[in-house]
């Protein structure tokens, strides 16, 4: 699964970005949002990378990265 960050306008005509949502593809995520935000306009759409495991994502990367030590 892929995770999609979007920009939307709602249809009272108000701005919400960064929302995210898990979906197989685009139109996936889409149809999610859509369930959400009934007659939205998307504005802005993209793919969202997470960041890799072992890069500071466990308690010892993350303390190693706070002390400024290299594992």
């Amino acid at each position: 699964m892929q995770k999609f960050g979007f920009r939307i306008q709602t249809h009272a005509g108000l701005t919400v970005d960064n929302l995210l949502i898990h979906g197989v593809d685009r139109a996936q995520a889409e149809n999610k949002l859509r369930q959400m935000y009934h007659r939205c306009t998307i504005l802005e759409c993209k793919v969202v990378d997470d960041l890799p495991r072992g890069d500071g994502t466990d308690l010892e990367g993350a303390i190693s990265l706070i002390v400024g030590k290299d594992k």
